[in-house]
Order: C-alpha cells, then structure tokens, then sequence
C-alpha cells in the first residue's frame, strides 16, 4: 500500500494494487478506483487541508 499526501491538489491517494483503472465510484469527497474485475486498487481522500 501507498499513501501520499497531494499538496498542489489537497488529496489523499492510497493505492492498495498496481492496476489499470477499470471504474470509478464517487462519492463527496472520496473516489474510489476499481480494476476490470471489481476489486478495489485505490481510494482517494478529497480536501484534507482544514483551513482556519
């Protein structure tokens, strides 16, 4: 597993499998990637940044 904190972007990816992309699931803020047999390669956390 890898996560890497995107600060240009403010997201979170954690990348569980090395895959192409198969599909997509969103929801706010949190997509989620699957590969062409429906297991799931990676979760990215949208706007984590608090900003006061």
């Amino acid at each position: 597993m890898k996560v890497i904190y995107n600060q240009e972007t403010d997201t979170l990816p954690m990348i569980l499998a090395e895959a192409s992309v198969g599909g997509k699931r969103q929801t706010p803020g949190v997509i989620l990637d699957y590969d062409a047999s429906g297991n799931l390669i990676s979760v990215h956390s949208l706007k984590n940044l608090v900003k006061m």
